[in-house]
């Protein structure tokens, strides 16, 4: 254990972080709320000098914010649930969740209350062409295109566990039995919203799927999944967890910002999807496991094409009232203020 001082509104509190034991971000927001009794969707979290917010993945160790012993944290309390950008965007299939390079420093996307977006069309890859891939010992790391419908998270996740997009139903209903029969891990608090709202809505095709849900299935399925973030090349990892029993085998979903698409290993680039390995064993700890490497190649080529969007600034509407609202930050903050949790994106 070692000491970690808290500058908060309210005064100085001192907490014990097991930096050498199992020990989530989560675990560190509720020690936080009984020293400060902001809430873990309120807690604005900064460290190091200059300080820097830290972003907060609940899922992810204490070890993924990079603390030091002896560190102090400014502790402050937002206006609106705190979440991050991005991983994976709880919930935001557009949104995985939220991501530098090797850290396990952030989220593939955000773990705030799953919202709704109707989209534009995307653009898709010139079927002549032929899928963006990787050459990996011979065979080839496939970027696994799936349709851009807000259920892409689930669909792309049922294309690597289950083989089907069509299946992706179903990983909605396994995110809701989890967060059902966890009560105390997926309470109000780190939800954002009451379960049962959460529950209802993440069953909605309309709503997106992040970080929470991505831990969630990953524990269902007893495999590690890694979110690949086109824009930087950060790879987030969500473990099976202490409701997991881990099988030694990964999946790789690439997150462009406000889309998940799967990532497959096949003999040839043009291969049968049955032909297809969708999971992975992990030989590596680290992000230094060659495919992981492969996929970060994948995700430069596709940064080179431009196919990855900035959550934080692009541009939204409130199909409730018509106005207009700037980046996911902007949306979160007006359904918090007026309830509307559905957009559409300019």
């Amino acid at each position: 254990m070692a000491p970690v001082r808290l500058r908060h509104p309210k005064g100085v509190a001192t907490i014990d972080v097991p930096f050498d034991a199992p020990y989530s971000v989560a675990d560190l927001q509720h020690a936080v709320y009984a020293a400060t009794q902001i809430v873990p969707s309120r807690q604005t979290l900064k460290a190091g000098y200059p300080p820097r917010a830290l972003v907060l993945v609940p899922e992810l160790p204490v070890s993924s914010l990079d603390l030091q012993r002896g560190d102090q944290l400014i502790v402050s309390e937002s206006a609106t649930p705190s979440g991050s950008s991005a991983p994976a965007a709880s919930a935001t299939s557009a949104a995985p969740a939220q991501s530098p390079s090797t850290q396990r420093a952030g989220p593939a996307v955000s773990t705030l209350p799953p919202l709704e977006l109707a989209r534009r069309p995307a653009a898709q890859p010139n079927p002549t062409s032929g899928p963006d891939h990787v050459e990996l010992d011979g065979s080839f790391l496939i970027h696994r295109v799936v349709p851009d419908d807000n259920s892409c998270l689930f669909s792309s996740a049922a294309l690597v566990f289950e083989q089907s997009i069509s299946k992706a139903p179903q990983l909605r209903k396994i995110v809701a039995d989890g967060i059902r029969n966890n009560p105390e891990k997926y309470n109000e608090a780190i939800l954002g919203m009451p379960p049962t709202q959460y529950i209802t809505t993440i069953l909605k095709p309309t709503s997106w799927g992040g970080a929470i849900e991505l831990s969630i299935l990953a524990a269902h399925y007893s495999a590690e999944i890694d979110s690949v973030d086109v824009e930087t090349g950060r790879i987030d990892h969500f473990s099976p967890g202490e409701f997991g029993s881990p099988s030694g085998m990964r999946a790789i979903l690439i997150y462009s910002g406000i889309h998940y698409d799967a990532a497959t290993l096949a003999p040839m680039a043009d291969a049968p999807s049955e032909w297809h390995q969708t999971l992975f064993p992990i030989t590596s700890t680290d992000d230094s496991d060659p495919v992981l490497i492969a996929a970060k190649k994948l995700a430069d080529i596709l940064r080179s094409k431009k196919a990855f969007t900035n959550t934080a600034t692009f541009d939204l509407k409130c199909e409730v009232c018509g106005q207009g609202l700037k980046g996911e930050k902007g949306a979160r903050a007006h359904a918090e203020e007026t309830g509307h949790v559905r957009f559409g994106e300019y």
